[in-house]
């Protein structure tokens, strides 16, 4: 099947479209767009969170066809011309990334969070990012990033 969508603000033709693929499938095998990562394939890990349509999502749960005609933003999206989005800068400064492979679903949680609530509390922040897990960290730097982005 084919696909038109809008990814990072391009608009996008993707033809040989299975069925059964998943908008995570899509992005990084039809797309090559590798920021969006696949960990768990059952939405229970947040490793790869977009945006579809402004709604944060688990592309792993969204079958491909049900971003026809919609505007999907992925990690790669939120940089404006290689200048990062004040909350991936923060991550990188707080040192919130350590092997890197949870941390673009933590920065578009934080980046969705931030959209809602300028100025989140330390609960705020921990229910925004419940749904994103880590295995390397113990997750302070990364609630530190998002204070530091809140900042600015």
């Amino acid at each position: 099947m084919r696909v038109s969508l809008t990814v990072n603000g391009v608009d996008r033709v993707v033809d040989g479209v299975e069925e059964h693929e998943s908008l995570l499938h899509l992005l990084r095998e039809h797309l090559d767009l590798f920021g969006t990562k696949n960990a768990c394939e059952q939405g229970e890990c947040g490793s790869c969170s977009v945006y579809l349509d402004g709604v944060l999502v688990c592309s792993c749960l969204v079958a491909a066809g049900q971003a026809e005609g919609g505007t999907v933003t992925t990690v790669e999206g939120l940089s404006d011309d290689g200048i990062l989005d004040p909350v991936q800068q923060a991550f990188i400064e707080a040192g919130a990334v350590q092997c890197g492979f949870c941390t673009p679903g933590f920065v578009l949680a934080a980046h969705d969070l931030l959209r809602h609530v300028p100025d989140p509390d330390d609960a705020q922040i921990r229910e925004a990012l419940s749904g994103n897990l880590c295995r390397c960290t113990g997750y302070q730097k990364i609630i530190d990033a998002v204070h530091r982005a809140a900042g600015r």
